[in-house]
């Protein structure tokens, strides 16, 4: 009755939070803005399409802020009689009144030039060097000198690739430019989207024509379709295991796609990947800055954490924050009522809870109010994904953690090291699956495994488990995640893949909304990551595993906010293929792992010992 009574009650609060957080109504975009497109010439002569949504009550007297956003998606429709269904960021920002602009980037829809994918950034510029950066200023300048009646201040936003404009246009450093929220960006490709440190995401193939086809001519619809794979089954699985080779499937589908040949064509963290890293550009930040991220984001993770710490080291003066909610990619900016992950509820309208106490109130500051003082917003804005609420931090990571290390032992977490060893025996031929989701295969990323249900590996002979027993007090992981294993091969490389598990309680209540998913014993996905052994030493200059020789490979998990609750165990999974989310490593060492043919392919006894450790910070 206790565990029924406090549902029943928990379920009122998050039915009146919900009626608290209504959206507002959206107004008509056609009835209030006027629309103009136009294209602005940079500073080398390329022009870049551009629209301007202006609301038509501006005037000398009533003057506002402009807030732009810059994709490679398109900014359509096109036509200054043609009106988008949604401009800014989200509609209380709508209500409330600002110059929304769009912009086609370089390369793009009906913009000129050459794309490339994440544009590297030029440290010392001459007056005809560009990059996005340049772009940006360029853009931005032009904005302010000839929108009639604009106060004077810019504010940039975006989401997933137009996350990374919006952090790379913070590098413009215009003086207009007051506030930049990069949301799901890329920061580095090496570990960003189409690689986890370094090793190929299977699992986006078919959007590679997307990136690596170029259009022959300023246009309005996609060039790339006639490129794209089609599905010919229900079943995702299956068109992976036809491919065969990762340099089948590229043979196959993709021998003139420029970007799919450059990944092929560098697999080790070389110039070319180096270039794409935005990270070691980002110093001297002066403007406002709001990472937005979500915990089960599986396309950029990695990027609202890497640019908000790294903002806080090189810029500690940069009025920086950072939210990461229970989201996946992108999932914030529009709202589906009850919010869910997979079969994971975490509550109601938390995306409109995000957009007007957070983002609303950030552009409305530092476009509208005194910019010399703070917005009010918490410093990290972090929901704990186990306990299911937002939390607050003067700090990220938070000051009040200690790190403490969880030893993978005969079979479970040990506060001590043990002399023992876990076995596993890994085939390349007959890898791990991903998720047992099948039809999410087919889709354009895959989403859903983040937070999936892992009952379906634990009793594999190639996966490692290591199990506490039912937790006797909560205890919540709050920061970075690192796993340092000690492990030795019978084989030349391997790939090392860990899972942290939340387990629930055999008597975990049925959700009605999920009549299908057993709760009870749920293995709930909480974190993951793969790492090459190839790497372990350097990411330039890959090595092989001597056979049978011990050796460490460490494993940077992306961070982490949840609460395991008392009555729930934490497992750690550990194995070395992940299909087909990720390319088969062939455990054969080869100068380059993109060309691996079956014959490569080298079945390995896999050995964890027991000083292995998973580093995690500890809230108290």
């Amino acid at each position: 009755m206790k565990k029924i009574s406090t549902f029943m009650l928990l379920f009122v609060s998050i039915i009146n939070f919900a009626q608290e957080q209504k959206a507002p109504t959206i107004p008509s975009i056609e009835d209030n803005y006027t629309k103009k497109e136009i294209y602005i010439s940079m500073r080398d002569g390329v022009k870049l399409f551009t629209s301007i949504y202006t609301p038509k009550d501006i005037s000398k007297n009533k003057k506002y802020p402009i807030v732009m956003m810059r994709t490679c998606y398109s900014i359509a429709p096109y036509g200054e009689d043609k009106f988008s269904t949604r401009v800014g960021p989200n509609p209380f920002m709508l209500k409330d009144g600002y110059i929304f602009v769009q912009q086609d980037v370089r390369g793009r829809y009906k913009s000129e030039g050459m794309f490339t994918n994440m544009t590297p950034q030029v440290e010392h510029k001459s007056k005809k060097d560009v990059d996005e950066s340049t772009d940006t200023y360029d853009t931005v300048d032009w904005l302010v000198k000839n929108i009639a009646n604009n106060n004077g201040k810019v504010g940039q936003y975006g989401t997933s690739y137009p996350g990374f404009y919006t952090a790379v246009g913070i590098l413009s450093h215009h003086p207009a430019l007051v506030a930049s929220s990069p949301q799901a960006p890329i920061s580095n490709f090496w570990n960003d989207d189409f690689l986890h440190n370094g090793r190929f995401v299977l699992g986006y193939f078919r959007t590679l024509p997307v990136f690596g086809v170029q259009k022959t001519s300023n246009t309005p619809i996609s060039w790339y379709t006639n490129s794209m794979i089609k599905k010919y089954s229900e079943d995702g699985l299956k068109f992976y295991t036809d491919m065969g080779t990762l340099k089948e499937g590229v043979d196959r589908f993709y021998k003139n796609n420029f970007f799919m040949q450059e990944i092929m064509d560098h697999p080790n963290y070389d110039a070319f990947w180096q270039k794409r890293n935005l990270l070691p550009h980002l110093k001297n930040v002066k403007q406002a800055v709001l990472v937005v991220g979500g915990w089960f984001d599986a396309e950029d993770l990695s990027g609202p954490l890497n640019i908000y710490k790294t903002i806080e080291k090189t810029s500690p003066k940069a009025k920086n924050t950072l939210v990461m909610g229970p989201f996946s990619h992108g999932a914030w900016g529009r709202e589906t009522g009850k919010t869910y992950h997979n079969d994971i509820y975490f509550g109601d309208s938390i995306a409109t809870y995000y957009q007007k106490n957070i983002e609303t109130k950030f552009f409305s500051h530092y476009l509208k109010g005194n910019t010399k003082k703070d917005a009010g917003i918490p410093e990290a804005m972090m929901f704990d994904t186990g306990s299911k609420k937002w939390r607050e931090f003067s700090k990220y990571p938070p000051e009040n953690s200690q790190k403490i290390s969880f030893y993978l032992a005969n079979g479970t977490l040990e506060k001590a090291a043990s002399q023992n060893f876990t076995e596993y025996y890994s085939d390349p031929n007959k890898p791990v699956i991903s998720s047992e989701n099948l039809k999410d295969f087919n889709g354009f990323t895959p989403r859903n495994y983040m937070s999936e249900d892992q009952r379906f590996a634990t009793t594999r002979p190639d996966v490692a488990t290591f199990t506490t027993e039912a937790l006797t007090d909560d205890l919540t992981f709050g920061g970075e995640l690192l796993a340092k294993l000690t492990v030795s091969s019978t084989s030349t490389d391997a790939d090392f893949i860990v899972k942290l598990i939340d387990i629930y309680p055999e008597d975990e209540l049925a959700n009605p909304e999920k009549p299908t998913v057993i709760y009870s014993n749920y293995h709930q996905m909480v974190r993951s990551e793969i790492m090459p052994a190839r790497f372990r030493n350097s990411i330039e200059k890959p090595e092989a595993l001597v056979p049978n020789e011990k050796t460490t490979v460490s494993i940077k998990l992306q961070d982490v906010m949840h609460t395991f609750k008392k009555g729930h165990k934490i497992q750690v999974q550990i194995e070395s293929s992940w299909f087909p989310l990720f390319a088969v490593n062939p455990q054969k060492f080869i100068p380059n792992v993109n060309l691996a043919t079956k014959e490569d392919y080298t079945k390995a006894f896999i050995k964890i010992y027991g000083d292995s450790t998973l580093e995690a910070d500890i809230l108290h």
